[in-house]
């Protein structure tokens, strides 16, 4: 059903910790693959890869090379994009299933994000609650995954390569009338 696209850069402990509470969907069934893009050029992710199950693709460019690489190679007709570090709320696989099965239903393309949450043990810092306003009245950040159906990702030009704020891009290219913030808390590392 969904093909989960990690952009990495070597760093084990993230990646570790999104693919944790990715689990219970694998086994739900609602996750077909997930494809960890490397850009660090070293085995620390084949091998996290490995272990986990999942497809290994390594890229040596920028970002957005790597989210687009990720796309090309999924198989299914459903795309999620996470950052490394960032963990789904419980709930996320029922409100994932039931939101492709609407837009589904509905012949509107639209695709969603998830509703930003800091970590409730992260200190708080003026600079927090800026970008939290920020959220706000900008809508969403990338850092807050993306779940699209390939053919709308694909009618929109998907992550531009050459491009060095494509995630933003396609977010602003969606629009609000074109974008769900879903119910399900994305808990996004500090940074």
């Amino acid at each position: 059903m969904v093909s989960v696209i990690i952009p990495t850069r070597g760093q084990e402990a993230p990646v570790v910790a999104t693919l944790a509470a990715l689990v219970p969907g694998a086994a739900a069934g609602v996750i077909k693959e997930v494809l960890l893009v490397d850009q660090a050029g070293n085995d620390t992710i084949a091998r996290v890869a490995d272990v986990a199950g999942c497809n290994f693709i390594s890229v040596s460019g920028t970002r957005a090379e790597a989210l687009a690489a990720g796309a090309r190679q999924a198989r299914s007709e459903w795309l999620m994009f996470l950052h490394p570090g960032a963990v789904l709320d419980q709930g996320w696989i029922d409100e994932t299933s039931q939101f492709i099965q609407t837009v589904s239903l509905s012949g509107e393309p639209r695709a969603g994000v998830f509703r930003y949450a800091r970590s409730p043990y992260a200190a708080t810092s003026p600079r927090d609650l800026l970008s939290r306003l920020i959220r706000v009245l900008a809508g969403p950040f990338s850092d807050q995954g993306l779940l699209i159906s390939r053919a709308h990702y694909d009618r929109l030009g998907g992550y531009s390569a050459t491009s060095r704020r494509s995630e933003a891009k396609l977010l602003a290219h969606l629009g609000r009338s074109g974008r769900a913030t879903l119910r399900t808390r994305i808990f996004v590392p500090a940074g």
